[in-house]
């Protein structure tokens, strides 16, 4: 069995998808489609940059989705890759749960786009630049973190934003309680804390103005049954009930991303082959998860080519 899985935000980069545009009229397409629905030349600033502007949230999570669009558009397309016939499932890593609802037809991609660029707006608003923070604990697991950021709250929010792999967990709050998460993390077993380069405190209860804007946006589009189950972050279950994919998109702003027991479910449904579209983010995590699956990240022409050739 096999699951396509999309990356999110962090692997946005200067330069992404440029020489995939030249190789592939279809990925070409995907980035023309997505700057008319966003009515912004998005693509020229993926291309040239610069990277503070793309590293903002409301161009980073669109870009990114455009950027693994493009990829499975190729794959697609011109691979002649039908995804109900190649895949079991598909999940994406936070934004990338809506590339993934994409891909499987859940959301067409105009849509996709403009959902995008709202959430990371919203997501941009709900918390004043400064207030809040991220940092990633590596060396710890869920059960490890969730007490440093019990200890380290102290009347502030600080919760498991990413639960990514068994050594890699993220946490997200207030600024100070971060700040003491990070001081105290080696102290109670972490091998390293590192706070975040992000703009806004991502999948925790400070993001709650930005999941009321999604309820509200999502309430008005349509959601098609995808074509495969996605892998939802907020359970970490497979679902195909267009309502309860609706619903999951809206608590998946303040709540946990549940990435480590995503992959381990999927691997007890049956997958031994993961592959990464548009990233080569998730592709790491999925070894440490599960070290017999077969993982691979398809980024370039050539990748696709060779993907298209195998699943042939």
């Amino acid at each position: 069995m096999r699951a396509f899985i999309f990356p999110g935000q962090g692997s946005q980069s200067v330069g992404m998808g440029g020489a995939l545009a030249q190789a592939s009229r279809a990925a070409r397409d995907v980035f023309d489609e997505v700057d008319e629905a966003l009515g912004q030349n998005l693509f020229r600033l993926m291309r040239e940059g610069p990277d503070d502007e793309l590293k903002l949230t409301e161009n980073a999570q669109p870009a990114i989705m455009a950027h693994s669009l493009a990829v499975f558009g190729a794959l697609t397309r011109e691979g002649k890759v039908d995804l109900a016939k190649v895949a079991n499932f598909v999940a994406g890593h936070s934004l990338g749960e809506y590339s993934a609802l994409c891909a499987a037809g859940a959301f067409d991609l105009a849509t996709t786009a403009k959902l995008l660029k709202l959430r990371g707006q919203a997501m941009q608003a709900a918390v004043p630049v400064g207030e809040g923070g991220m940092a990633a604990l590596l060396g710890a697991d869920v059960e490890l973190a969730q007490k440093i950021a019990d200890a380290a709250a102290q009347g502030e929010v600080c919760t498991v934003a990413n639960d990514n792999d068994p050594s890699q967990v993220v946490l997200s709050g207030h600024k100070g309680a971060i700040d003491r998460a990070i001081g105290m993390a080696k102290g109670m077993g972490v091998k390293r804390a590192v706070p975040l380069p992000v703009s806004a405190p991502f999948h925790c209860p400070l993001m709650q103005p930005a999941a009321e804007a999604m309820q509200d946006a999502l309430g008005y589009v349509v959601l098609e049954d995808p074509a495969v189950p996605v892998f939802a972050n907020v359970t970490a279950q497979p679902e195909s009930d267009p309502d309860a994919l609706r619903n999951h998109l809206v608590e998946q702003v303040t709540a946990m991303v549940r990435w480590r027991e995503s992959v381990a479910n999927m691997v007890e449904a049956g997958v031994g082959e993961f592959i990464e579209i548009g990233g080569k983010v998730l592709a790491p995590m999925v070894k440490r998860i599960a070290p017999d699956a077969k993982v691979t990240s398809v980024v370039t022409i050539d990748d696709i080519e060779a993907l298209a050739k195998e699943l042939a």
